[in-house]
């Protein structure tokens, strides 16, 4: 997934338990801690599952929906939120070096293959020479789906590709094709129009496509995979909240829950376990690496 050594400082330990600080929120009429979680697509359904496993555990989880993974960051910051989910730590990296803030991570979700789509060809070697492939605009999924597409012989990346690939690095005249970006909600809508796009999973179905029709993917169990974990994000300082780890802890554990994130991604999920201060060197390490890009 990614081709940065720098990032691999993530040290994947699934399923290692963690450290549950003392912490605080804010409790509800009912006595139960209330939270409120901003997500892309809460219509999939670990969500409503885990707000009612939450609810047996004294959390009242009021999940927020956003339609654009370019919402949910500042609505953090700006308070509106308590936590978020839907993002990986190279994305949460970026967000907080151009934009000066300090979001953290929570805990660990799950690591998802990346995947190619396609509804006129059925295999990469299918695609004609010259034609048009679609891939994300935001950066560091533009950067992951250059990789997918060097890795299935589509485009050559100068310098062999890294987490911070652009456009610019594809080598236009070496690759078989042409690369476009979109916002990532678009790229399915954009199959009709182009040879392929790079979809991320959260709009795979709702595109009518199954998981497996991905005609190439990156693989999750990668090490090199470690920087892409999907974490819960917090403000600084609050990653160690009683009620936040509580929730991770249910998002982790509860079989219901999982069973309905597997649903979700098709059976893609590869569930982790990382420590919270491991998520945290790691992502003061793809900061640094951001950073020396300029």
């Amino acid at each position: 997934m990614i081709n940065s050594r720098k990032l691999l400082a993530v040290a994947v330990v699934p399923f290692l338990a963690f450290t549950v600080a003392c912490g605080s929120s804010e409790a509800s009429e009912g006595g139960n801690e209330t939270v409120r979680l901003g997500v892309v697509g809460a219509s999939d359904p670990e969500w409503a599952v885990l707000t009612d496993a939450a609810a047996e555990e004294g959390i009242d989880l009021e999940v927020v929906d956003f339609a654009e993974y370019t919402q949910p960051n500042p609505a953090l910051t700006e308070g509106e939120l308590d936590l978020n989910q839907f993002q990986h730590l190279v994305y949460l990296a970026r967000y907080n070096v151009s934009s000066g803030e300090d979001l953290t991570p929570v805990g660990s979700t799950a690591i998802y293959p990346l995947g190619l789509y396609s509804t006129k060809y059925k295999s990469v070697e299918e695609i004609p020479e010259g034609s048009t492939v679609a891939v994300p605009n935001d950066e560091s999924n533009l950067a992951r789906g250059l990789l997918v597409l060097q890795s299935a012989g589509l485009v050559v990346l100068k310098d062999g590709g890294s987490a911070f690939s652009t456009i610019d690095d594809v080598d236009e005249a070496a690759s078989k094709v042409t690369v476009t970006t979109l916002e990532a909600s678009l790229t399915p809508t954009s199959l009709p129009d182009v040879a392929a796009a790079i979809i991320n999973n959260d709009f795979v179905q709702d595109a009518g496509l199954n998981f497996d029709d991905a005609i190439a993917q990156d693989d999750p169990t990668d090490p090199a995979a470690a920087a892409y974990v999907n974490i819960f994000a917090s403000r600084a300082g609050e990653e160690n909240n009683e009620t936040y780890q509580k929730l991770v802890s249910i998002y982790q554990e509860n079989q219901e829950v999982l069973d309905a994130v597997q649903e979700t991604s098709g059976g893609t999920a590869e569930f982790l376990k990382v420590p919270v201060e491991e998520l945290k060197t790691s992502l003061d390490t793809v900061e640094e690496d951001t950073r020396a890009q300029g």
